[in-house]
């Protein structure tokens, strides 16, 4: 939720700001603005309750009182404290309008802090905790002209979470700050950058330093690092691991259409970096954990089907009991003894995730499975699955959801066979079969293409869907109907297909869809005949002879390891077609499927 970008370069900032905002968009959409210092000693403010392409349009045409240098902060916002309106949109300025601010994540103590400050004659103009900031630096800084002990004396009183970027007018310095909330800080031949994640700057950026928690950073000729109050020396930085190309569109309309497309690469990548320390178990004695006699999954939304599908490998392989959490009800569950706690999240900074970690008892080792090897959520665990998915711009998660199911299922898989659970002859045969899924995921994209725009067109003025699966392709039939309700803003059901005859049977009436991940169970038959008995529209995603065929099954279920028709991990090719059924279904009402409302990347509010 919410992104910042700030650039120290030898030109005008604006270019960069705006750049830099467009690429990290996907982070929050209902506001955006940039702050860029001038010659003259002053702060010049565009803020737009529009795109960025609207600010960007602003920018070119405001008027400029004077030129303006190459310092500058910029955000954009997604509003969870204050209305979407043009004074709480970022960057905010003190009193005399000397200092700017930009800020992600959530003060809590904001209300005592401006009540205290009106009281000494701070007047606020928005209605969002962030602006707090930048009152409590100007404070600081009557007392001390030292804008890095401003800042620090400033979030010292500060409680909740946070990255901001300070920006004083008068002489150009620029402070930044991390504590919960993401940051990195990066130098290159192009100048000085801030950026909520890596993917912003890799254009210009070939290494970065993640800020930890407690630090404050001032960049300047030589960067002044602190951690906690204590001057450190500068950290190594780490090489980045996103291209560029990578968040450009290429041919493709839209990211999430790109980031489907991606797919089939990814799991190809993830399955050439771990396919060979799986079966030997070396995977799981790499990450130096010990040994459990029960996995919990504590994941939200499409991370949490992920970990189903994770949880039900490792319970039908290894006869190990899981449970699956939903972190934001973390408070009601118990976990027992031996227990290893799988928490999972696309950008490691999910709020309900690491406050869950902070409610379960230590004793449980903590597996972090991320997309970003420097998250909160990576720094927290006792050992971390990296998902090597690259950076996911569309918010509806697809490859990431993919490259979960594919690293955690090959990680439960190395942990069987480490622990003696799984023959290691065994794991080879499975490992095998998912070396085939990239070819498969392939497959299914081109038979959907094919059909599902007219399959969209045919169900686009319905109210609402029915999503059935059974056992093992249950939480894809999970995952379609949240896709569904992401984009199209369609109510959408998923049920166990058994369920369907104790009430959700009741929500099918002439031409419901009703969307079957078919994966070969024969008891989903007398599902679908119970939905086509009361006008129910049927659409299969399965085998040969369904609708959308995206499912292989063997001839022989004799020649798999498993010895049944589909593997333990379900039909994980049926979630393209499932995806691609989404995203045609938004696009023919007209819905933006990159940004969808109410929707964004890395929900950090805590």
């Amino acid at each position: 939720m919410c992104g910042i970008i700030a650039a120290r370069v030898a030109d005008d900032a604006t270019p960069f700001l705006l750049d830099g905002l467009g690429r990290m968009e996907y982070r929050g959409y209902d506001s955006v603005g940039i702050a860029v210092r001038s010659a003259a000693g002053r702060i010049e403010t565009v803020r737009s309750v529009a795109r960025v392409d609207d600010l960007r349009a602003l920018a070119a045409t405001a008027p400029a009182a004077d030129a303006v240098t190459g310092v500058g902060i910029a955000h954009t916002r997604w509003a969870t404290r204050g209305t979407v309106r043009e004074e709480n949109a970022h960057p905010h300025a003190d009193c005399s309008r000397r200092i700017s601010v930009v800020h992600n994540g959530t003060i809590e103590n904001a209300d005592r802090l401006r009540t205290t400050l009106e009281r000494q004659g701070h007047v606020f103009r928005s209605d969002v905790d962030s602006e707090v900031i930048g009152h409590l630096v100007e404070r600081a800084l009557r007392v001390d002209p030292d804008l890095m002990l401003a800042v620090q004396i400033a979030v010292a009183q500060l409680e909740g979470s946070w990255a901001l970027v300070v920006l004083d007018a008068r002489d150009g310095r620029m402070v930044a700050a991390a504590d919960g909330s993401p940051l990195v800080a990066a130098r290159s031949t192009r100048g000085d950058f801030v950026a909520s994640d890596v993917g912003t700057i890799a254009e210009w950026c070939e290494t970065f330093v993640p800020l930890r928690d407690g630090d404050v950073v001032e960049l300047g000729e030589a960067w002044s690092w602190s951690s906690e109050g204590i001057a450190v020396p500068v950290p190594f930085p780490t090489a980045s691991p996103f291209a560029q190309t990578a968040v450009d569109l290429g041919a493709h309309p839209d990211h999430m259409a790109k980031e489907i497309d991606e797919q089939p690469g990814v799991v190809a990548d993830v399955l050439a970096r771990v396919r060979h320390r799986t079966a030997d178990g070396s995977t799981w004695v790499g990450l130096g954990l010990p040994p459990f006699d029960r996995l919990a999954v504590v994941a939200c939304g499409t991370s949490l089907h992920a970990g189903q599908v994770i949880a039900n490998t490792v319970r039908s392989l290894g006869g190990v009991p899981t449970d699956t959490v939903v972190a934001s009800e973390v408070e009601h569950v118990v976990l027992g003894p031996g227990t290893l706690v799988l928490a999972i999240s696309q950008s490691g900074e999910t709020a309900d995730v690491l406050r869950a970690l902070d409610r379960l008892d230590d004793r449980h080792p903590v597996l972090a499975l991320t997309n970003h090897v420097h998250s909160s959520l990576a720094r927290r665990a006792d050992a971390v699955l990296d998902c090597h998915a690259g950076p996911e711009v569309g918010v509806a998660a697809t490859k990431s959801f993919t490259a979960q199911v594919v690293v955690g299922v090959t990680a439960v898989v190395s942990a069987l066979v480490a622990s003696g659970r799984l023959e290691p002859s065994r794991a080879v045969a499975l490992v095998d079969d998912l070396a085939r899924l990239p070819e498969r995921m392939a497959a299914a994209a081109v038979v959907a293409a094919d059909r599902v725009p007219l399959l969209a067109a045919t169900v686009r003025d319905a109210p609402g869907f029915l999503f059935l699966g059974r056992g093992p392709g249950l939480p894809y039939a999970a995952e379609g109907a949240l896709k569904v309700k992401e984009l199209s803003y369609r109510w959408a059901e998923a049920s166990p297909a058994g369920e369907l005859k104790h009430g959700p049977l009741a929500l099918v009436d002439d031409g419901t869809p009703v969307v079957v991940v078919d994966h070969g169970d024969p008891r989903l038959q007398s599902a679908i005949a119970e939905v086509r008995a009361r006008g129910g529209f049927v659409v299969t995603i399965g085998g040969a002879g369904s609708d959308v065929p995206a499912v292989a099954r063997p001839a022989d279920a004799t020649d798999l390891a498993w010895g049944r028709s589909v593997a333990p991990w379900g039909p994980i090719e049926a979630v393209v077609p499932l995806q691609m059924l989404a995203r045609e279904l938004a696009l023919q009402l007209g819905c933006d499927v990159d940004k969808p409302h109410d929707r964004a990347r890395s929900v950090t509010v805590r």
